[in-house]
């Protein structure tokens, strides 16, 4: 549902496009890696990759869990609330790792939030945290890193900008692109994990960020 709500909406708030360097058939059980930077890039991210044939389960802010009717259709789908700076984090990680197992796509977000940014242009990936990697490792899983640029010219900045962005997008239509990177296995250990998937999603971003015809600031993660 959450997949098709997103695809459905994409056509109202912008203008999509979607580039992949998939040439393969991808193995049940692979994580999808995005950079994170608009509340909308939900929206945008899950409509993309549906038009690919993947519908994940997302890993997102247990917060959204208590928005009414929003939150029991993520209970319902099997999404995963990440309690974050809480004892509970580690147990989202688990809960990935039983539904990639179980052969689904996993959707997570590297950064683990929202950059502290008013601006609508695109930014570079923030610092990874280290469970995407972790996951990676305990499940064996590929990962795919995805980039996009444009999510942030739908909403962004304070509440009452991001509420006139919303409001206004179905008028505006943004132009959003998404990149879908090749498939890669990171390396086991953690820290070296973590920045190659960062990396990965960076040039991902890099290439969203100029099919759109932003000027985002393209300085590559160390």
């Amino acid at each position: 549902m959450l997949s098709r709500a997103a695809a459905a909406l994409m056509p109202v708030l912008g203008r999509l496009t979607v580039t992949s360097e998939l040439r393969m058939r991808l193995p049940g059980g692979t994580i999808f890696a995005a950079n994170h930077d608009s509340l909308a890039d939900p929206a945008v991210v899950l409509a993309a990759l549906r038009g690919l044939g993947v519908e994940p389960v997302v890993m997102a802010t247990a917060g959204l869990w208590r928005v009414p009717l929003l939150g029991r259709a993520l209970a319902r789908e099997g999404h995963i609330a990440v309690h974050r700076r809480s004892a509970r984090a580690a147990q989202a990680l688990d809960a990935a790792a039983e539904v990639l197992a179980g052969g689904r796509h996993v959707l997570l977000y590297g950064e683990g939030g929202l950059p502290d940014r008013t601006d609508a242009t695109p930014g570079p990936p923030e610092t990874f945290r280290t469970g995407l990697a972790r996951l990676a490792h305990a499940s064996g899983a590929m990962v795919v890193p995805v980039g996009h640029a444009g999510a942030r010219r739908i909403t962004s900045g304070s509440t009452t900008k991001q509420l006139a962005g919303a409001l206004t997008a179905p008028v505006r239509r943004p132009r959003c692109h998404v990149h879908v990177g090749a498939p890669l296995r990171l390396p086991a250990e953690t820290a070296t994990g973590t920045a190659a998937a960062r990396r990965a999603v960076w040039v991902a971003w890099r290439t969203a960020v100029r099919a759109v015809g932003e000027r985002g600031a393209e300085r590559h993660p160390v």
